[in-house]
Formats: C-alpha cells, structure tokens, sequence
C-alpha cells in the first residue's frame, strides 16, 4: 500500500511552522482556522500543546481543504455513491471517471476511486500519527489527553465505516509503521466494524456531553453515541440503536430546525457535528460541486456538474416543502435541471455562514424509528418519522404492518437524507434492496456493482490485495 503512507512525508514543513506560530495562542481550545495545514510529517514530534493543537486542526482540516476540490472527507463520497445510486446524473461534459460512475462500470484505475482510496488512508494514517503521538506525550494534561484521543477515534471510526460501506473488506491500518502496513491484506467487514465499535465505544466514554470549543465542530459525547447508534442499526442490533438513539434525542441538547433552510446553517440546533469552511474561498467543497456556478457565483447561465437524478425527482410528494427550499429547478438552452440545494453558499464569506453537516438530529429520529420497527413498536417508530414529515410540510403517514412501517421509513430516509454522505447507496446495500431497485433504474447493473472496485494503483503496490468480484482482476 505504498501510496497510502507516501503522501504522509509532506513537504509542508514552513506552512506546519506559520500555522503553529499562530496555535500557539489557543493552548487548551482547538480551532480550526481559516487556511490550516491539511497533513502532518510523519516525523512531527508532539513536544508541546501547539504541536498538539496543529496536529488536531489539521485532522479537522480534512474535511474541506483546496479550491473547488473534493476529498473524502468533504462531499467525494457523496458524488461518488449518488452518481452509482439513484441521486446524480452528470451534466458537464461528462466526463469519463464521472460516466463510469453513473453507469456502475466503474474500472480499477478510475480515477476518483482511486483518489477517494488514497485520500482516506491519508487521513487514516494521519490519526495513526496523532493518537500515537498524543498517547506518549507529557505535554498536556492526562484530561486533556482523553479528550483529544476520543475525539480522533470518532474521527477514524467515521472514515472506517464509510470505507466498509463502499468497498467491503478493506485494510485496516491502525499502525504508523510502513513496514508493517504496506503489506496489509484487506480485514473482514466484521472485524472492521469491530474495530468501529471499539473506537466509538471508547470515544463516548471519555467525552463529555459539553462541545470541547465554540459552535459544534468537535465532537462530544453525543456524537460519538449518534454514530454508534447508526453502526448498531448497520448491523441489525435494534435494540443497542434504540438506546443509543435515545439518548442523544433526549438529551435536550438539539431540536428540529422548523426553518429547512436554516438546517445547515452555523449553530442549526438540528446539527451534532458540523464543521466550519477552512477555505478562504468555498462554504463547502460539497456545495460549490453541486450548484452551478461561474467559479465564484451561483449562476444558472451555467449547467451544473451534477443534476439531480429523476428517480430522485419524481419520489418527492406534492407539497414537500424539501423540494422546495433543498433543491433548485432551471431551464438552459432547452435543457431542465434540478440540483441540490441544502447548501446554498459558494463563498465562505456568504452569509448567513454555512457550515458542513456531518450528522444531524432528522436522521437520528430515523435511525430510532426504524429501531423501533424492529422491535415491534410501530406506533413509536410511525410517530418520529411523522415528526420529520411535519417539518416538511406533510400530513401524516400511516402505516400499521412492520413491513409498510419500514417502506415508509426508508421513503423517508431517502427524501430527508439525499445527498448527504452516501445514505442512499448505503440504505440499499444494508437492506438488499440495491439490485431490485438499480436493476429496474439502470441497464446493464450487475450485482457485484454493489461495492467499489479497489483501486489498480493499490493492487500494484500491495501484492497482498484482493480485488471485488465483478472487477478485472478479480479472482
């Protein structure tokens, strides 16, 4: 796996040096500043708390870095899953990585495969390099110490999950030695959510309930319980996603913003973790990708780079106000379009201030009504999911089977949830849904398509890798 530690040896060494001059000033606060670094030398020593501070932001960094570009972190997975699902369809000039996407017939040397792969070992490693460095320092106090580490395990614990649920079995790297990870064959999916489990689990109990710094940009203890609660649904353990659920809705901490559009606003009472544009030009790389744009102003004299797929369309009811405020129709040159529109801003400096929402309390109320379902509380499970239709505009839904309550559920997950992080791709795939509802949307989808391809690059570098069935070079 050499070029995922490769990218490690960064050459940034004078930025890390400018932006720790800065840290210096925050010695016990974490910010994530405007223009931080985005990677961290293997090399770096954490000798006191502004090495520790810079080698935090630029963890947090990752989710948004560079003009206009996409990484794992910051919105790749989103156009990847919804260009091979049933969300995006793409507009200009179609290009090739794009196309085989939207087609699933994705090739081993697709290229944003490969860089979605790489980038997240990336950052991967890099929280290899924190915690490490972190466990073995004397520079800051032993609470201080706890804090920063369960922070970085919910960190990778949502990079994990994300990568399990696009490829499958993939490595898992929990090392910062080469030597020992350049060899790696890929895990078992359960012995990857194992290793979730354990981080998350770890994670909230050593956080608090109060956010470590200003606004929700780092994780507390309901975070970490919020993604526990979705692994638990992942892997069909309702009873462990209902507690979980539970108790972040009913900690008294968040509430359902009433205004959609205020949903991914700074300080939206909806959001448990949303992070601040660390770029001096875009709110969110997610949202600069999805709105059409002259390269610095919404502009609908341009095609967009991805429409909204008609599928996706056409399962809005009438008088959803989610179609109205989430996404945007236009006609151009006789062609109509439908885009994304959650977020709204192309500049950082747009206001009201956007910030880009990792997980937020709508899907809670899902992860615990469809818990509920599977426990045999129908009412209880119809009634969260009538919440979030309320907000929307709708009346009620009423369903009385199990099997009628978790359509509705997954309807709803479906409308409330486009195009964030891949939630649609992964729905499919966990309820073995995915070939009934793609096979009748797209020619030529074949089941193997379910899963990514693991990049060429890697097969090359690791002889220990194996490729997904369906791929060349699969066995």
């Amino acid at each position: 796996m050499k070029n995922i530690n490769k990218t490690i040896v960064v050459k940034y060494s004078g930025i890390l040096l400018l932006f720790l001059l800065i840290a210096t000033s925050c010695k016990k606060l974490i910010e994530v500043p405007a223009n931080p670094i985005d990677q961290i030398p293997q090399s770096h020593v954490f000798a006191d708390s502004s090495d520790i501070i810079g080698a935090m932001a630029g963890i947090y960094t990752n989710f948004g870095v560079g003009v206009g570009s996409l990484n794992f972190g910051s919105g790749q997975i989103t156009i990847n899953t919804g260009l091979t699902g049933d969300e995006l369809v793409p507009q200009i000039a179609f290009g090739g990585d794009d196309v085989e996407l939207y087609q699933n017939a994705i090739l081993p040397a697709n290229g944003k495969d490969g860089t979605t792969w790489t980038d997240a070992y990336k950052c991967i490693y890099q929280m290899n390099v924190c915690l490490a460095g972190i466990s073995s320092t004397n520079a800051i106090s032993p609470a201080l110490k706890k804090q920063l580490l369960a922070e970085i395990k919910v960190t990778r614990a949502l990079y994990y999950f994300n990568m399990v649920n696009t490829w499958g079995a993939v490595p898992l790297i929990l090392s910062t030695d080469y030597t020992l990870t350049k060899s790696q064959p890929r895990a078992p999916v359960d012995t990857i959510y194992k290793q979730i489990l354990a981080d998350l689990t770890s994670a909230e109990s050593n956080l608090n309930s109060n956010y470590p710094s200003a606004g929700r940009a780092r994780p507390n203890k309901y975070v970490a319980e919020a993604l526990l609660s979705k692994v638990y649904l992942y892997r069909g353990m309702w009873q462990q996603a209902l507690t979980a659920s539970n108790d972040v809705i009913n900690s008294g901490l968040y509430s359902l913003t009433t205004d959609l559009n205020a949903v991914f606003l700074d300080g939206s009472t909806e959001a448990l973790w949303q992070l601040p544009a660390n770029s001096q030009y875009e709110a969110t790389p997610e949202g600069f990708a999805l709105l059409p744009n002259d390269g610095q102003n919404l502009s609908y004299a341009y095609a967009p780079q991805y429409a909204l797929s008609q599928e996706l369309i056409s399962s809005f009811e009438n008088g959803d106000n989610r179609m109205n405020q989430w996404t945007v129709s236009y006609a151009l040159n006789g062609t109509n379009y439908s885009v994304a529109y959650k977020y709204k801003n192309l500049s950082s400096t747009a206001s009201p201030t956007e910030d880009y929402m990792v997980i937020r309390l709508a899907e809670l109320y899902l992860i615990r009504a469809e818990a509920l379902a599977h426990t045999g509380n129908f009412t209880g499970a119809m009634a969260d999911v009538n919440l979030i239709r309320q907000r929307a505009g709708l009346l009620p839904a009423a369903a009385i089977s199990q099997t009628d309550v978790l359509v509705a559920i997954m309807k709803e997950r479906r409308i409330e949830l486009f195009c964030e992080w891949g939630n649609r791709w992964f729905d499919l795939n966990r309820t073995g849904t995915i070939n009934t509802v793609l096979s009748a949307e797209k020619t030529g989808w074949k089941p193997t398509s379910s899963l990514f391809p693991i990049p060429i690059t890697e097969l090359q570098s690791n002889p220990f890798l194996t490729q997904n069935p369906g791929y060349p070079g699969a066995k």
